[in-house]
């Protein structure tokens, strides 16, 4: 039996899995906030206590890089290892993975009722493949064909330098340059960017805000979701947060086709993570593939790039094929 957990900066996800029941029939599933731990063991604690099992092994997705079976999480104040996190949950085989590789391990696997079409586009076969996953923080991935099968590889391509294209994005750099010294584009195109984004765009007019909506910004623990749902239910009365969104969409096609050309992902280009799935209207609505294909001489090319939109949680989906693969020969999804 497999422990299988998507380890983010807002959310812990875990689920018990086996062969017999595959990749995608959970025994047991439960969701826990991050913040309201210490560390994972406690999380692995609360959830095992609840189930009438012991696992035999464990897989991890983390949201951060790990080498040499240690993570550092990017948006979240733990450090794990692997084999002293075994110890402590009492699983013998532990494996940490970057959450975006096990994105990238789970797509190749996706059924079509769990991804929606934003460019229905014809994928060249075995073609690299781009993953871009938008939650806390902006996590990038890609795949490449080994001749016999798709290669997951991890990537921190989220923290590289912002680009402004035009001028309202470089007055949004000039104004978070001021702020953090260096801007990535997790800065800006994540939920824990966001409302970085409204902060800028309040500071071109301030009068624009409800004293109501400035109110329940500084009264949440967490502005982002308010932000958002404002831009999608009511943009007429939240005009800045409509304008946030929209620097939101712009810079995630900007950033999903720099991805794309830098990897010629051909094979199509898939955005995960918490942030798309709620926002299908606003990535379907054009807006989003003006700035995916607006790269001048290659237009044409990202046009013919199918984009996806994920809309189950690929990285638990990616590490319980990965650990069911691994300590089951014979599992499901291998």
């Amino acid at each position: 039996m497999l422990l299988a957990g998507d380890i983010g900066g807002t959310t812990v996800r875990l689920a018990l899995a086996s062969a017999d029941k595959g990749p995608r029939d959970f025994i047991l599933e439960q969701e826990f906030p991050s913040a309201h731990f210490e560390g994972l063991a406690p999380v692995v604690a609360a959830f095992l206590a609840k189930a009438d099992a012991k696992p035999d092994a464990a897989c991890f997705s983390v949201a951060g890089p790990v080498i040499d079976g240690k993570a550092r999480l990017t948006n979240l104040p733990w450090i794990l290892e692997e084999k002293a996190l075994g110890q402590a949950i009492g699983v013998p085989n532990v494996t940490l993975m970057n959450d975006l590789k096990a994105i990238a391990f789970g797509v190749p696997h996706l059924q079509p009722e769990e991804t929606v079409a934003i460019n229905a586009a014809d994928g060249a076969k075995t073609a690299p493949i781009a993953v871009l996953a938008p939650g806390t923080g902006l996590g990038e991935a890609f795949l490449i064909w080994d001749g016999q099968d798709y290669i997951a590889c991890a990537s921190e391509g989220g923290h590289a330098d912002f680009a402004p294209t035009n001028a309202l994005q470089a007055d949004l750099w000039s104004f978070l340059t001021a702020r953090y010294r260096r801007v990535a584009y997790e800065r800006v195109c994540s939920g824990s960017g966001l409302p970085e984004v409204y902060d800028f765009v309040r500071s071109r007019d301030p009068s624009a805000e409800t004293p109501a909506f400035a109110k329940g910004l500084q009264a949440a623990p967490d502005p982002t979701p308010l932000i958002v749902d404002a831009a999608v239910h009511n943009p007429a009365r939240n005009p800045l947060a409509a304008q946030t969104l929209r620097i939101f969409i712009d810079v995630l096609g900007q950033e999903a086709a720099n991805l794309a050309l830098k990897v010629m992902a051909t094979g199509g280009v898939y955005l995960a993570g918490g942030m798309p799935p709620r926002l299908l209207p606003q990535l379907q609505d054009g807006a989003f593939m003006r700035a995916f294909t607006g790269k001048g001489r290659f237009a044409g090319l990202l046009q013919s790039v199918p984009v996806y939109v994920v809309t189950i949680n690929a990285a638990l989906l990616g590490v319980t094929i990965f650990g069911l693969g691994e300590t089951e020969p014979n599992a499901s999804g291998r």
